[in-house]
């Protein structure tokens, strides 16, 4: 095997009560073209016992069994620490990929060390042919938000010569040279679920690299499989961690208006809404949340499921 030409990428993925939606997506990279892979397969402590199942289906997979569920970051972070390969690409257990995906990506990287991250073009998989990602805005300071560029588009080609610098990646494919990993440090664990991809882009991004989007490598995206959508789960994490992230990455002015607007402003429309509508369980979630970013009620902070 050419290292050079064809250097080693680990492929991660996690799996969390969702064995057979794993196994559809180990069966896509059984048919990549890219010859060099290593894939490591992280189980959050799913009620399920999925190990034999898939060991005994990809015996070439690297099985790595968690005693309890670290959330997104937690879990992937796992594999991190174990992956050999000179990038590391974190695949969501709800994607499937095309044959061809994965030489493009590398080119990416190859061509300039200071291209810390990079992501594929990301297709819903319901649709096939609907865009999800075709690169992103960056953060608003204020709403502490991003876009992702061609959202809901059909994809007529029209950013497929758009590759190049953008200012974030999307966590559900998303390729990481080990060079920047040294330098950034891992994901932040206390995101658990959602934000922490985005943290990591920007102390990515503090550290020298930038990221790039790569039209030309396909992903099809089930989306929310493991959480789902409109979820208790979700609309703490989201809540929550919209706030830490800001706390993590702004200063200043723009750390005291986003907290203004998040707080003064967003949770009282939000909280407000829920009463009216009688929804207390969401209004009890939406307050927990908030709270979790104080330092005085830190200790109410636990959620998990």
């Amino acid at each position: 095997m050419d290292q050079e030409k064809h250097p080693l990428i680990s492929i991660v993925t996690l799996n969390y009560n969702q064995a057979e939606v794993t196994c559809d997506l180990l069966d896509s990279l059984r048919a990549i073209s890219y010859p060099n892979i290593e894939i490591l397969v992280v189980d959050n402590a799913s009620k399920d016992q999925p190990e034999q199942l898939i060991t005994s289906r990809y015996p070439e997979v690297t099985f790595i069994k968690n005693q309890e569920n670290l959330g997104f970051a937690g879990g992937n972070n796992v594999a991190i620490r174990q992956a050999k390969g000179k990038y590391v690409l974190l695949l969501n257990n709800d994607t499937e990929v095309a044959p061809d995906f994965l030489e493009p990506l590398v080119a990416c990287m190859e061509q300039d060390a200071k291209i810390g991250v990079c992501s594929p073009k990301i297709r819903f998989y319901e649709t096939q042919v609907h865009i999800q990602y075709a690169g992103s805005t960056a953060i608003d300071p204020m709403r502490v938000a991003s876009y992702a560029i061609g959202y809901g588009e059909e994809d007529k080609g029209q950013y497929d010569q758009t590759g190049g610098q953008t200012h974030l990646a999307h966590g559900a494919a998303m390729m990481v040279s080990q060079e920047a990993i040294a330098k950034a440090g891992l994901m932040e664990d206390s995101f658990f679920l959602y934000y922490e991809e985005l943290d990591w882009c920007e102390q990515i991004k503090k550290a020298g690299f930038v990221i790039h989007f790569v039209p030309q490598s396909l992903v099809l995206h089930k989306e929310s499989m493991s959480v789902g959508k409109n979820s208790p789960l979700q609309l703490y994490y989201k809540t929550r961690n919209r706030i830490f992230f800001a706390r993590r990455n702004l200063r200043g002015f723009q750390l005291f208006l986003a907290l203004t607007y998040l707080v003064m402003l967003v949770t009282p429309v939000r909280l407000g809404k829920y009463l009216l509508k009688g929804n207390f369980k969401n209004f009890k979630i939406y307050l927990k949340a908030v709270c979790w970013n104080s330092i005085l009620l830190k200790r109410f902070s636990s959620f998990r499921t």
